[in-house]
C-alpha cells in the first residue's frame, strides 16, 4: 500500500523528479569524466613532461569531491523537501514509522544508484564526443586515453553509493523523528535572513584573509610546490563560502532598504531571493568555484594551443627542407601555395656540405634571431653567403638537411672551385607556408613520402618543431580543455537545478501576482532580474579567481598565461549566457503556466 502512495505521489511530482535526476546524472557524469582523467596514470605520463600533474589531480579530484559532497547534499534535502508533506499524510492515516524509514531509504537509494549508473554511461558517452572534437579540431596527439576507463567508473560509483547510504540514512532519522503536523507544513516555513554585524564582519574579515593567502600561494607555486596547491584549495574554497554567506545575506536584507526596492516587483525580487538565502549561498560558492575551474581550464588550454605556433616559428624559418625533392613532391610543395621556396645545389662528404656561393647571394638563407626566449620575441635575418659562413645560426641550415648531413659543416665556395668537387650534385628545396598548423595535413603526407616517416627527428625546419611541441603540449592542452567543458556542464548543472528545483514552489506566488493584475512583462522582468543575480554573482567572484589563478602557470607555460586572454573569456561569457538564456526559458515555463 504505501509503495503504491509513494508512486502516485511520484507521478504527481514527476517534474521536480525530472529536474533531480537529471541533475544527479550530470553531476556523477561529470565527476566520471574527470577521474577518467585523473586516475589513469598512463596517460597522464604519456601526454605531459610535468612530474607533478598526477598529485595536480589528486588535488582536482578533492576539490571535486568536495563540490559533490555539497551538491548531493543539496540534493538530498531537495528530495526530503518534496516527500515531507507526503510522509506526514502517511503518518497520519496510520502508517508505521518503521515502514516509512524503510520507504525512505529504498527511495534515496533507488534514485542515487539509478542516477550513478546512468550518469557513468553518460559520461563515457560526452567523454567519446568531447575527447573526439577536440582531438579532431585542434590536431591534438594523445597516448593511452580511453573514453571508459574501469578504476574511474569504480570510483565514481563507490563515491555516490556511499554518499546515498548516508543520505539515505539522514533521510529516515530526520522523517520518522519529525512530527507528522510539522512535516505537513514545512514548506510554509522561510528561512528568514537575520543580520549579525559581529559575526559577518568576522565572516568578511575571514573570507578576504583567507583568499588572499590563497592567491600569494598560486603566485608563489615556484617557491611553494605542491604545498601551495594545497593551500589554494583550502583557503580559497572557505574564503569563498565565507564572503558569499557574510555579503550575499547583508546585501539582501540592506537592498531593501532602498528606495529603488519599492519600485515595481523589485521588492519581490528581493523577497524570493531572501526566502531561500541560506541554501543559495552553499549553491552560489560552488558555482563561483566551477566558474572558475571551467573558465581557468579553458583559457590555460588555449594557451597552451597559442603557444604552439609561436614555438614552431622560433627554430627554423622554413617548414621543410627535402634533399632531392621528386616532382611528385615539387607539386605537393606547389599546391600549398608557399610563401617563399628556394634550391640550393650542393655536394657533400661524410663531413662537408659543399654549397655555391652565388646561390645564396641570388637567394639569401633566412634564419631565425631569438632576441628574448621566454618571451618568443625574434629576428628575420637574411643571409648571404659570407654572412651563413660566419653566423652562429648556420645550424638552421643544417638542420634541412635531413638528418643525415645535419652534423655536417656547410662550406660556401665559388662556382669554379665548385665544379672541381668529384662529389655527385644533389638539390635541397627549402619552403615556407603561412601556417603550419593550416597546413599540417599537407606537411604529414609530404614527409611520410619523402622521409617514409613522420617522426621529427628525421628532418628539421618548423613542421618538425611543431610536432614535438605538440606532442609535448597536446596533453596539456586536451586536459585544460576536457575539463574546462566538463566542469562548464557542471557548473550550468548546479545552477539549473538550484533555480528549477525551486520552481514549483514559486508557481503560486506568480499566480497571486497575476490575479491582482501585474502585466506578463512585469513577470518576466522579475524572472529576468532574480536569475541574473544568481548568475552575475559567482561569476564576478569566479573572474577574480582566474585573474589570480593563472599566476600559477607562468612556471609551465614559455609566454605569458594571460596573452590573448580575451577570446576564452568572450567564448565562456558566450556559453555563460546561453545557459542564462535557457535557464529562465525553463523557469518561465514552470511558474507563468
Amino acid at each position: 500500500m504505501l509503495t503504491k502512495l509513494a508512486m502516485t505521489g511520484f507521478k504527481h511530482r514527476w517534474r521536480d523528479y525530472l529536474v533531480l535526476f537529471s541533475g544527479l546524472i550530470m553531476s556523477s557524469a561529470i565527476f566520471y569524466m574527470f577521474e577518467a582523467l585523473a586516475t589513469n596514470q598512463d596517460f597522464l605520463k604519456q601526454n605531459t613532461s610535468i612530474s607533478m600533474v598526477g598529485l595536480i589531480f589528486q588535488f582536482g579530484s578533492v576539490l571535486l569531491t568536495i563540490i559533490t559532497l555539497v551538491y548531493i547534499g543539496y540534493a538530498n534535502s531537495f528530495l526530503l523537501s518534496m516527500r515531507k508533506r507526503d510522509y506526514g499524510l502517511f503518518m497520519l492515516v496510520g502508517a508505521r514509522k518503521s515502514k516509512i524509514g524503510q520507504l525512505i531509504w529504498l527511495e534515496t537509494l533507488l534514485v542515487g544508484i539509478t542516477a550513478t549508473i546512468v550518469g557513468i554511461l553518460v559520461g563515457t558517452a560526452l567523454t567519446v564526443g568531447v575527447s573526439q572534437i577536440l582531438i579532431n579540431s585542434l590536431g591534438l596527439t594523445l597516448h593511452h586515453f580511453t573514453a571508459w576507463y574501469t578504476p574511474a567508473a569504480i570510483a565514481t560509483l563507490l563515491l555516490y553509493v556511499g554518499l546515498f547510504l548516508i543520505a539515505g540514512l539522514f533521510n529516515l532519522l530526520s522523517l520518522t523523528k519529525t512530527p507528522a503536523l510539522k512535516l505537513l507544513h514545512s514548506n510554509d516555513q522561510p528561512n528568514r535572513p537575520q543580520l549579525k554585524p559581529a559575526r559577518q564582519l568576522i565572516e568578511i574579515v575571514v573570507g578576504v584573509i583567507s583568499i588572499a593567502i590563497g592567491y600569494w600561494s598560486m603566485a608563489n607555486l615556484k617557491i611553494l610546490q605542491l604545498m601551495g596547491i594545497g593551500i589554494a584549495l583550502v583557503t580559497i574554497v572557505l574564503g569563498t563560502y565565507l564572503l558569499f554567506n557574510a555579503i550575499f545575506v547583508w546585501l539582501m536584507v540592506a537592498l531593501k532598504r532602498f528606495s529603488f526596492a519599492q519600485r515595481g516587483l523589485n521588492g519581490f525580487t528581493l523577497s524570493q531571493l531572501s526566502f531561500r538565502i541560506r541554501n543559495y549561498t552553499k549553491m552560489l560558492s560552488i558555482v563561483a568555484m566551477l566558474f572558475a575551474l571551467a573558465l581557468g581550464a579553458i583559457t590555460v588550454g588555449m594557451g597552451f594551443h597559442s603557444q604552439i605556433p609561436s614555438m614552431a616559428n622560433i627554430n627554423n624559418a622554413y617548414d621543410m627542407g627535402l634533399v632531392n625533392a621528386s616532382t611528385a613532391e615539387k607539386a605537393q610543395i606547389a599546391a600549398m601555395k608557399p610563401k617563399t621556396t628556394a634550391t640550393y645545389h650542393f655536394k657533400a662528404t661524410k663531413k662537408v656540405v659543399y654549397f655555391q656561393a652565388a646561390e645564396f647571394n641570388r637567394q639569401p638563407f633566412t634564419t631565425i634571431h631569438t632576441r628574448n626566449k621566454n618571451q618568443l620575441t625574434f629576428n628575420t635575418v637574411h643571409n648571404n653567403a659570407a654572412k651563413l659562413q660566419k653566423s652562429e645560426d648556420n645550424y638552421q641550415l643544417r638542420q634541412l638537411q635531413s638528418g643525415v648531413m645535419a652534423t655536417a659543416t656547410p662550406v660556401f665556395l665559388s662556382k669554379t672551385a665548385y665544379a672541381k668537387l668529384a662529389q655527385p650534385e644533389q638539390r635541397l628545396t627549402v619552403f615556407t607556408t603561412n601556417n603550419v598548423i593550416e597546413h599540417r595535413v599537407a606537411l604529414n603526407k609530404l614527409a611520410k613520402h619523402h622521409f617514409h616517416t613522420t617522426s621529427p627527428e628525421q628532418f628539421g625546419g618548423r613542421y618538425a618543431m611543431y610536432l614535438m611541441v605538440n606532442g609535448m603540449y597536446s596533453g596539456l592542452e586536451f586536459m585544460g580543455m576536457f575539463l574546462g567543458i566538463a566542469f562548464l556542464a557542471m557548473l550550468a548543472s548546479c545552477l539549473m537545478f538550484k533555480i528549477l528545483s525551486g520552481a514549483d514552489a514559486d508557481q503560486h506566488r506568480y499566480k497571486m501576482l497575476d490575479k491582482v493584475g501585474t502585466t506578463r512583462r512585469q513577470l518576466n522582468g522579475a524572472i529576468n532580474k532574480e536569475i541574473a543575480v544568481l548568475f552575475i554573482l559567482p561569476g564576478i567572484v569566479g573572474i577574480v579567481h582566474v585573474l589570480f589563478g593563472l599566476q600559477m602557470f607562468k612556471i609551465i607555460m614559455v609566454t605569458s598565461p594571460y596573452t590573448g586572454i580575451w577570446l576564452p573569456f568572450l567564448i565562456f561569457a558566450g556559453l555563460y549566457l546561453l545557459y542564462y538564456l535557457i535557464t529562465i526559458t525553463i523557469y518561465r515555463r514552470i511558474v507563468l503556466q
